[in-house]
């Protein structure tokens, strides 16, 4: 048998991109009415993090570009707990969503940013910001607001001081998935210094650096979002209401507990949620189980938890959930409490 004189590669299909093929092209048999909300809805979704989602991979390439990203990563060293307690602050004031914080925290990680003040940003970022603030206020109250914020920041220093734990036992290694960075290691390795060029344009290597190194991100993590938001617009659209009250309304430890596990697939977004959350209060729900849904939910709902999966491997992922349930429970007994006094 004659062999070919040039090897042939065939080239992988895409999981990611087979199952939105798989989903919608299910829907348009089975569902097509549901197939045009789902895209709509996801069109919605990607809108709405777009500016956040171009802004983190600019940051990204042009650091990689210009070599601004070594003094990036020099600029995380120092006492590991003072950057923790930083990076958790940082965290509640800043205006990413779940999903769309995913492609800072991959460039700070790539950047060889270290984990522990990352996972402190990580958790508590999509739990509260400024505009989520006045809203949760405005339905909530201002006393649930403020208790919401303090409980972001708390899951923050849980998350950052239990995976500086972690990277202590030798528990954790290496931070990112082949192929989304280059840098991240359990120990906050800091690559090589070298120059800097900030006006990276003047040169035709740095330029094509920074084209490379966006279009890579680009594709992978927004191929990852789309997922997600696809994930949500089905449980938007099937995940009965109902079944979520009868599930999340009781009172006492055991219902913030199931609050805490239900908030993962019943969480939708936060703006969704603060309704809800008031609705079951109403209905006779716990405050401190009304608490524990958002906190656990902001950070671990479906979608949010696949777009993390796709950039950290498994040890990371494992403690990004276990960290994120641990403090969404502490929070709901903590308010719980709280709240007899107010």
């Amino acid at each position: 048998m004659r062999t070919l004189p040039f090897p042939i590669h065939i080239a992988r299909p895409d999981p990611v991109l087979l199952t939105l093929v798989a989903v919608f092209a299910g829907l348009a048999l089975f569902a097509p009415a549901q197939a045009e909300a789902s895209l709509a809805f996801v069109l919605r979704a990607v809108l709405s993090v777009l500016p956040l989602f171009l802004l983190s991979i600019a940051i990204a390439a042009y650091a990689a570009a210009s070599g601004a990203d070594n003094l990036i990563a020099r600029a995380f060293a120092g006492n590991a707990a003072i950057m923790v307690v930083s990076a958790a602050l940082m965290g509640a004031l800043s205006p990413f969503c779940s999903c769309g914080v995913i492609p800072l925290i991959a460039a700070l990680l790539a950047m060889g940013v270290p984990l522990a003040p990352v996972m402190a940003f990580w958790l508590a970022s999509p739990l509260m910001d400024p505009a989520m603030f006045v809203l949760t206020a405005s339905i909530l109250g201002t006393g649930f607001a403020i208790g919401k914020t303090i409980a972001a920041i708390a899951v923050g220093l849980i998350g950052g001081l239990g995976t500086l734990a972690l990277q202590r036992l030798g528990l954790v290694g290496e931070v990112l998935r082949e192929g989304v960075g280059n840098g991240g290691c359990a120990g906050g390795k800091i690559r090589a210094p070298k120059p800097v060029l900030w006006p990276f344009w003047r040169e035709p290597a740095r330029r094509e650096t920074f084209r490379a190194n966006a279009l890579k991100n680009i594709v992978f993590l927004g191929k990852m979002l789309i997922l997600a938001f696809t994930l949500e617009s089905l449980m938007v659209a099937y995940l009965p209401p109902g079944l979520v009250v009868r599930l999340l309304g009781g009172e006492g430890p055991g219902a913030i507990l199931v609050a805490t596990l239900v908030g993962i697939p019943a969480y939708l977004n936060g703006t969704a949620a603060l309704p809800l959350v008031r609705e079951l209060i109403g209905q006779g729900m716990a405050p401190g189980a009304g608490m524990a849904f958002l906190i656990a939910g902001g950070v671990t709902s479906i979608p949010a938890a696949i777009a993390v999966h796709a950039v950290a491997r498994r040890p990371v992922f494992i403690a990004y959930l276990g960290f994120a349930l641990l403090g969404a429970l502490l929070s709901g007994l903590a308010w719980q409490q709280a709240a007899r006094f107010m």
